[in-house]
C-alpha cells in the first residue's frame, strides 16, 4: 500500500482466505526518498491540473508509475527477507513442533499480491455522471518482477457502476473486529484523509469519509518548510485553535451529505487556514480533522462503543488529544486494541486480493453507495 500521505510503502503479509484471517506474517515499511516523493507529489499536482480535461500527462505518470512499481518491488524484497528471518527464528525455537504449515516449502511460498497503486486523482460521482479515480501502477511489470501473480486496479469497477469507489478497506476491518468480539465498534483510518468503517449492533457495515486527517496539516508543515509533517504534534500543540475559521470550513456542504461518501486528498487543503500563524494554522487543521471524524460518527444511526485509530495520524498526540477530546466514545489506538496500526491498509488489499481471485464483493451500498454488492480487482498472472 502506498497512501496519498506519500511517505512509504507498506508490505504485511497475512494467511487469509478473503473472509478470515488465520495468521499474521511479517510488516516492512519501506520509506520514499527525497527525489521518489518529489517525482510522486508532481505526478500528483499534474493530475489535479488535468483533472479528466485535455492532454494527459502521460509521460510525468509514466515516471511516476516506474517509481510505484520499483519501490513496490523493493517493498517486496524486503518482506521477504523478513519472512526468511522469521521463520529461521522460528526453526530456532525448540518449543516449535515442526509440522505446521512453514514446515512445507510448496504451503509456504506465497501465493499472490494485492497492489494498490498511488492515487493521484478521485473524483466522486455526481447526479450528473459517475466518478473517476486513477492509481499508479503497473500490475504486469511488478508480477514480472517478483514472480507472483497481483491482483491491482481495485477501485475501477465500483466506480464503472457509479460507486464512490472508497473506501474499501471496510470488509478487512469487519475481519478484524470480529477477532475482537461484539458491538457497536468503529475503525478510524487516519491517513491523508480519514474514514471510518462502522459495524453497527446488528452487523450491518457503513464505511465513508469523515473528511481531512494528515493530507492538509502535512500540506501546511512541507509548505512552510518545516519538515513533511507535524512530527509528534508539536506545531499543533504550540498554537491556538483558531474557533471562527473553524466554524467557517464546517459550512462546506460536505458535512450535510448523507453517506456513503468519498473524498480525494485535495478536496479539503492547507489553504483553508490562510492567513494565520504557523502554529495557529496546524492546530486548526488538526482540530479540524479530529472535529471532522466526530461529525462523521455522528451521522451514524447509533454511536460506536469504541473507535481505534489506525493510520499515520495516530501517531500525532495532538490530534489523538484532540480526537479523545471531541468523541463521546472510547478511542483507543490499533496498539491497543492489539492490531499493527502501519500495516492494516496493507493487510486490507492482501485481503482484497484474495477475494479478487475468489470473486468475492469488496464494496457494498453501505460502503461506496454502488447499487449493489460488487466484486472488483484486476488478477495478472506472473
Amino acid at each position: 500500500m502506498s497512501g496519498t500521505s506519500l511517505d512509504a510503502v507498506d508490505a504485511a503479509l497475512i494467511k487469509t482466505d478473503g473472509e478470515t484471517i488465520f495468521e499474521f506474517g511479517p510488516a516492512i515499511e519501506r520509506k520514499y526518498l527525497g527525489d521518489e516523493r518529489k517525482c510522486l507529489q508532481q505526478a500528483t499536482e499534474a493530475a489535479r491540473d488535468w483533472n479528466w480535461v485535455g492532454l494527459k500527462p502521460e509521460k510525468l505518470f509514466e515516471q511516476a508509475r516506474r517509481i510505484v512499481v520499483s519501490t513496490h518491488v523493493e517493498a517486496w524484497k524486503m518482506l521477504e527477507k523478513a519472512r526468511f528471518e522469521s521463520r529461521n527464528e522460528s526453526d530456532r525455537d525448540p518449543k516449535r513442533v515442526g509440522n505446521g504449515p512453514e514446515a512445507d516449502p510448496k504451503q509456504s511460498r506465497i501465493k499472490l499480491v494485492g497492489v494498490h497503486g498511488q492515487t493521484v486523482l478521485h473524483r466522486r460521482p455526481t447526479d450528473q455522471s459517475l466518478g473517476a479515480t486513477l492509481q499508479l501502477m503497473d500490475g504486469a511489470s511488478l508480477a514480472k518482477q517478483i514472480g507472483v501473480s497481483v491482483a491491482h486496479d481495485f477501485r475501477s469497477a465500483d466506480v464503472a457502476a457509479g460507486g464512490e469507489g472508497a473506501p474499501l478497506a471496510p470488509v478487512y476491518h469487519r475481519a478484524l473486529l470480529e477477532r475482537l468480539g461484539g458491538g457497536p465498534a468503529a475503525v478510524l483510518n487516519l491517513g491523508g484523509v480519514a474514514n471510518i468503517t462502522a459495524r453497527l449492533s446488528d452487523g450491518t457495515l457503513m464505511a465513508f469519509d469523515t473528511g481531512p486527517a494528515n493530507g492538509p496539516i502535512d500540506e501546511w508543515v512541507e509548505g512552510h518548510e518545516r519538515g513533511v509533517h507535524d512530527e509528534g504534534g508539536r506545531f499543533a500543540a504550540a498554537g491556538h485553535v483558531h474557533e471562527g475559521v473553524l466554524a467557517g470550513l464546517f459550512e462546506h456542504a460536505w458535512f450535510d451529505e448523507a453517506p456513503p461518501k468519498s473524498l480525494d486528498r485535495y478536496d479539503f487543503n492547507a489553504s483553508m487556514v490562510r492567513g494565520l500563524s504557523f502554529e495557529d494554522g496546524a492546530a486548526t487543521l488538526t482540530a479540524f480533522s479530529a472535529r471532522a471524524v466526530a461529525a462523521g460518527l455522528a451521522q451514524l444511526p447509533e454511536m460506536p462503543e469504541r473507535v481505534i485509530a489506525c493510520g499515520g495520524g495516530r501517531h500525532n498526540p495532538t490530534l489523538m488529544r484532540m480526537l479523545a477530546d471531541a468523541l463521546t466514545c472510547e478511542l483507543l489506538s490499533a496498539e491497543q486494541a492489539g492490531w499493527r496500526g502501519d500495516s492494516i491498509e496493507a493487510e486490507a488489499f492482501a485481503l482484497l486480493a484474495v477475494r479478487t481471485l475468489r470473486g468475492l464483493p469488496i464494496s457494498w451500498p453501505g460502503t461506496t453507495g454502488v447499487s449493489q454488492e460488487m466484486p472488483g480487482g484486476v488478477v495478472t498472472r506472473a
